[in-house]
C-alpha cells in the first residue's frame, strides 16, 4: 500500500513540497482542512508562505477528530517554522509550540494580540519575507522529515521539535518545547478532587545520611537544560552569570505575560547555581497557578467549614490597613463564594480545602483579602523531600519574622564551632572578598527545628551597611549555609543601586509607609542609621555559644521519610499542623519532580511592603517569645516592633 500524504495549502511552499513527494508518495492536495477527508491518509501537511494561525486551530480539531498526524510549517515576520509533528493521541501540538514560542520572545504581550488578531481575521497569506530560496530551504526540510515519519511511524519523529529558520540568512536551529499542560487541544487537566490529594508517605532514600535530597544534581543536570532552557521555545529563557557576589550566582530567566521573573541560584560553583536556578524557575511555575490540576469548587466557607480551612488562621492584614482608601484587599467574608483547591492536613488526617489564592501566591485579584507570597513552596525529587523543605522555609521565615517582631535577644553562634571546614571558609570568603563581617544566631523557636538568622555587617565606608537573611534544616550547620549563601547573592551586587536611591531609603526610615516593595525591605537596612533597629541582636555584651551548646544531636537516617516524620511530630507537639497542597505540573513531573505549598497555620507568613503585614489573627507571635524565655508574660500588639522588617 502506498504511503499516502494530504497536503493542505496553496503558495510556493505547498508548490515545492508537492513536486518533491510526488515521486515517492501519493498526494492528495487540498486548499484547506475543512473539505472531505475520506480515505486512507498516514500523515497530513499544513504548509503556509505567510501565518494563518486559524488553520491551525482548525488542523487541531480535525485531524485529531481524525486520528491523522500532522505537521506544519509557516512564515511569520521572517522566520520560517518546521513543526511540529503533532499525534493524534499524544500530548505536545501546535497550540503548545506557538505558546512556548511567544512566551519565550520579548514582545510575549504584543505578539500573543497579533496572533489573536490573526487567528480572527485572515491571517497573512503571504510573508514578504518568503523568498524562493528560503521556501527551497523550508521545502527541503519538510521532505527529509517526511521520510523520517514514514520510514518508521512507530518511533514518532519530530514530536515535540520544531525548527526555526531565519529567512534572510537561512540560519536553522532544531528547538524542542514541552507541552503546555492548560492546552484546551492535547492537555486536558484532570479535577481537583480530595481523593488525589491525600497523601500517604512513602520511603523516600536519600543520596546519603548527610544529603537531604534523593535525586543528584549530577542526574538532574542531564535533563534541566535539555527540557525547560531554550532561548527560542523554553519556559526559562535566558540565563546571566554573575561576577559580582564572593560566591558562584546564575540567575535563569522566567518569562510570564506581566513581566521578567528573575530567579536564582547561589552555591559554591556555577554549575551547581546554574542547575539551582533552573530549579528554582521549575518551583517559581508550579506555584504561580494551577498547573496540574483544574479547580472546580466555588463557594463560600459557611457552606464548606466543616471541609475547609479557615484563612484568618493564616493571618490577614489589620483593620487598620483594610479601612485604608485605596488598599488592594478587602477583608475575607465567610459568606462570599471564591475558589478553594484541596490539600492535605497531616494532624487532622484528611483532605482539606484551602482557599486556592492562598496555595498559588500570584492569584488574589477579585478574591483577595491578603498578600501571599511563595512561603511553603518547593520542589524536590520525591513528595517527601518537597514536603521536608516546604516546612523548612516556613519555619525559617516564621522564625525570622517572631524573632524580629518580638525584638528577641537570640543567642549569638560561634561559626568556626561548627567544625565546617567549607563553612569557614565561606565565613572568610565573604569578609575577604566582599568586606563583610557575618554574624549568626540561633532563632529556633518553641518546635525545636534549628533555625538561623544570619546577618552581614559591612567593614567598607560604601555599600550596604547590614543585609540579613535566614535558614532552617534539621542540620543547623545546612541551615547557616543556606543563609549565607543568601547574604552573599546581595553582597556587592545592589551597592550601585543603593548610593543612587540613597534619598528615596532615607525619606523610607522616616515612614515606613514608603516600603512598598521587596527590594525596599533589604536596601533600607543598608542605612547606616537603621542598624539602630537592630540593636537587640547586635549588642555584644552577650557570649558567643557552640553549636553543640545551642542544638541537639540529629539522629542521621537513610531515609528522607523518617527525617519528615521526626519533623511533623515535633510540629504537632505544639500543635501546629501541616497542610500540604500538590503543585507539581506535568512539565516535572515527566522527570520524577514534585512540587508543593506548604502551610503551617499560626507561623507567620512573609509578606513584604510595610502595609501588607500579616500579623491579625496569629496570637503566637505574642506567646513563643514569652515560652522561649525572652519575656516574662505575653506581649501585646502594641509592644510588637513597628518598623518594616529586614528581610530582603
Amino acid at each position: 500500500m502506498s504511503y499516502v500524504v494530504l497536503v493542505v495549502g496553496e503558495g510556493l511552499l505547498t508548490d515545492s513540497v508537492i513536486r518533491e513527494l510526488s515521486d515517492q508518495y501519493k498526494i492528495i492536495h487540498q486548499t484547506n482542512v475543512e473539505l472531505n477527508l475520506a480515505g486512507n491518509i498516514h500523515l497530513a501537511l499544513v504548509l503556509q508562505d505567510g501565518w494563518e494561525p486559524a488553520m491551525h486551530v482548525k488542523a487541531e480539531k480535525v485531524f485529531r477528530e481524525a486520528n491523522i498526524p500532522w505537521l506544519r510549517s509557516f512564515v511569520s515576520f521572517g522566520e520560517g517554522m518546521v513543526g511540529p509533528i503533532v499525534y493524534p493521541d499524544t500530548i505536545g501540538c501546535s497550540q503548545c509550540a506557538d505558546h512556548r514560542r511567544l512566551m519565550a520572545g520579548r514582545e510575549r504581550k504584543e505578539m500573543w494580540e497579533v496572533r489573536m488578531h490573526l487567528q480572527e481575521n485572515s491571517g497573512i497569506e503571504s510573508d514578504v519575507t518568503a523568498t524562493q530560496l528560503g521556501i527551497r530551504h523550508m521545502a527541503y526540510l519538510i521532505c527529509a522529515e517526511v521520510e523520517k515519519i514514514a520510514r518508521d511511524d512507530n518511533n514518532r519523529h519530530g514530536q515535540e521539535r520544531v525548527a526555526l529558520i531565519n529567512l534572510t540568512s537561512l540560519n536553522t536551529s532544531w528547538h524542542t518545547f514541552l507541552p503546555n499542560s492548560s492546552c484546551e487541544f492535547c492537555n486536558q487537566l484532570p479535577n481537583d478532587t480530595p481523593t488525589e490529594a491525600r497523601i500517604a508517605l512513602q520511603p523516600s532514600p536519600k543520596i546519603s545520611p548527610d544529603n537531604y535530597r534523593t535525586i543528584s544534581m549530577d542526574h538532574l543536570s542531564k535533563v534541566l537544560v535539555k527540557d525547560y532552557y531554550d532561548q527560542k521555545m523554553g519556559f526559562l529563557n535566558n540565563k546571566m552569570i554573575d561576577l559580582v557576589p564572593p560566591f558562584a550566582d546564575v540567575s535563569v530567566n522566567l518569562p510570564l505575560f506581566i513581566g521578567e521573573e528573575g530567579v536564582a541560584g547561589r552555591t559554591n560553583s556555577y554549575a551547581m547555581s546554574e542547575s539551582t536556578a533552573i530549579l528554582e524557575g521549575l518551583e517559581r511555575y508550579c506555584g504561580i497557578e494551577p498547573r496540574g490540576k483544574r479547580t472546580v469548587i466555588y463557594d463560600s466557607y459557611n457552606n464548606l467549614k466543616e471541609q475547609a480551612l479557615d484563612p484568618v488562621e493564616l493571618g490577614v492584614h489589620s483593620k487598620k490597613h483594610y479601612e485604608q482608601f485605596g488598599y488592594p484587599f478587602k477583608p475575607f467574608d465567610y459568606n462570599k463564594p471564591i475558589h478553594w483547591v484541596w490539600g492535605y492536613s497531616f494532624s487532622q488526617e484528611r483532605p482539606i480545602l484551602v482557599p486556592e489564592l492562598l496555595a498559588y501566591y500570584s492569584l488574589g485579584c477579585g478574591e483577595g483579602f491578603v498578600y501571599e507570597t511563595s512561603n511553603g513552596c518547593a520542589l524536590g525529587g520525591s513528595l517527601e523531600e518537597t514536603i521536608f523543605y516546604g516546612i523548612m522555609e516556613v519555619i525559617e521565615r516564621d522564625s525570622f519574622l517572631l524573632t524580629w517582631y518580638a525584638n528577641m535577644q537570640l543567642p549569638r553562634l560561634d561559626p568556626y564551632s561548627a567544625n565546617d571546614e567549607e563553612l569557614h571558609l565561606m565565613i572568610d570568603r565573604a569578609r575577604a572578598v566582599a568586606g563583610y563581617d557575618i554574624h549568626l544566631f540561633n532563632a529556633t523557636m518553641e518546635h525545636g527545628i534549628p533555625s538561623i538568622w544570619a546577618l552581614a555587617k559591612n567593614r567598607k565606608q560604601k555599600g550596604l551597611n547590614i543585609i540579613c537573611a535566614a535558614g532552617a534544616h534539621v542540620d543547623p550547620v545546612k541551615a547557616v549555609k543556606s543563609a549565607v549563601h543568601e547574604l552573599a547573592g546581595m553582597m556587592l551586587t545592589l551597592d550601585k543601586k543603593f548610593e543612587d536611591n540613597r534619598d528615596e531609603y532615607e525619606r523610607m526610615f522616616q515612614d515606613s509607609t514608603l516600603v512598598k516593595q521587596m527590594d525596599d525591605h533589604g536596601m533600607l537596612f543598608g542605612l547606616p542609621q537603621t542598624e539602630e533597629r537592630l540593636k537587640f541582636l547586635l549588642e555584644e555584651n552577650r557570649p558567643l555559644r557552640t553549636f553543640t551548646e545551642e542544638f541537639k544531636r540529629h539522629n542521621k537516617s537513610f531515609d528522607l521519610k523518617d527525617d519528615l516524620q521526626d519533623i511533623l511530630q515535633a510540629l504537632r507537639q505544639v500543635d501546629l499542623d501541616v497542610i500540604v497542597v500538590n503543585q507539581t505540573s506535568p512539565e516535572i513531573k515527566r522527570n520524577g519532580l514534585h512540587c508543593v505549598k506548604v502551610i503551617i497555620p499560626g507561623m507567620l507568613p512573609m509578606t513584604f511592603g510595610h502595609h501588607l503585614t500579616r500579623v491579625t489573627g496569629l496570637d503566637r507571635v505574642l506567646k513563643v517569645p514569652m515560652e522561649l524565655g525572652y519575656t516574662t508574660k505575653p506581649l501585646s500588639r502594641e509592644q510588637l516592633n513597628p518598623y518594616p522588617h529586614p528581610f530582603p
